[in-house]
């Protein structure tokens, strides 16, 4: 089958992959322009044009995919499918009714519809996710679904470890449905929720409002791709990187009030409104990620939040 490939984070790169080793590799693949990144702000390739050049795909980066160049392009590849994965930007009409476009969604639709459903599946404390192939309609995810896998979340997966496994499914899962053809069934509106996109308000943790858990899954679905942060005392954001509940308190170290930070033999605690967290990777304004003990040696404790 002839398809053209629209995407472009790290996750899209993988299924593109994928897509490229079996009998429906794209004859185009587009993305998003080159954009600033990393510490030096210089021009990087989004991860879909890295993939596609490594693949030998012909690659078009249009600053508007919906205009008329880019249209015309995608149109003399002649698809048979427009596959999108993680695109990033709205597809609109005309070009969403001139191909049969095909989406790959990292939840079990209806739940999640949105930019960020792998982070707010995590957030939420689901005990598992998965990927639907669906139809692109007009609508946020809201079109009918052709495959659904599911996949648990275990209770230590970091986006990095859960995205890792969705990517291998979606792109199985892909090649499945350009195989198969399998019918399309429209979604039930029962159980719909939206996975909005990550700000900086859900990066920053409030242990004096939230309990230790919530932070943890919150540190879990925001790693290692975006980091959450801490606010302190002096005005600064501590990267917190790991961290997991403490299970029961020691009595020889007991747990520190929300917002105030303890010294737990080497081991860097943080209290919240309900429980202890331990952070055992953070990173510092300008510096490495670096255990939670390191931390603790080279710069001691924290001053209170509160």
């Amino acid at each position: 089958m002839r398809t053209v490939y629209l995407g472009t984070s790290d996750f899209a790169a993988a299924v593109l992959e994928r897509l490229a080793g079996s009998e429906h590799r794209p004859r185009l693949v587009v993305t998003r322009p080159d954009r600033p990144r990393g510490r030096g702000r210089a021009l990087a390739q989004p991860p879909v044009a890295e993939a596609a050049v490594a693949l030998g795909i012909d690659l078009d980066q249009p600053d508007d995919v919906n205009g008329e160049a880019a249209r015309a392009r995608i149109s003399a590849a002649q698809p048979d499918a427009v596959i999108v994965c993680a695109f990033g930007a709205l597809i609109k009409e005309p070009l969403l009714s001139q191909h049969d476009m095909l989406n790959v969604h990292p939840s079990l639709l209806p739940r999640w519809r949105g930019a960020a459903p792998v982070e707010r599946a995590i957030m939420a404390g689901d005990e598992e996710t998965g990927v639907a192939i669906m139809r692109l309609t007009a609508g946020l995810d809201s079109g009918p679904v052709a495959l659904l896998a599911r996949e648990p979340i275990a209770p230590d997966d970091t986006y990095g470890t859960l995205a890792t496994r969705l990517q291998a499914i979606g792109g199985d899962l892909l090649v499945r449905a350009l195989d198969e053809r399998p019918p399309f069934v429209e979604q039930v509106e029962e159980g719909v929720t939206y996975a909005e996109k990550i700000g900086p308000e859900d990066r920053r943790l409030d242990p004096s409002r939230d309990p230790a858990v919530v932070l943890e899954r919150t540190v879990r679905a925001l790693t290692p791709h975006i980091g959450a942060l801490l606010p302190l005392s002096d005005g600064t954001l501590l990267g917190i990187r790991g961290a997991h509940v403490v299970a029961q308190e020691d009595p020889s170290h007991p747990s520190p009030p929300a917002g105030r930070f303890a010294d737990a033999a080497g081991r860097l605690l943080l209290g919240t409104a309900d429980g202890t967290l331990e952070l055992t990777l953070v990173q510092p304004p300008g510096g490495r990620p670096m255990e939670g003990a390191a931390y603790l040696r080279g710069r001691g404790l924290p001053d209170p939040l509160v």
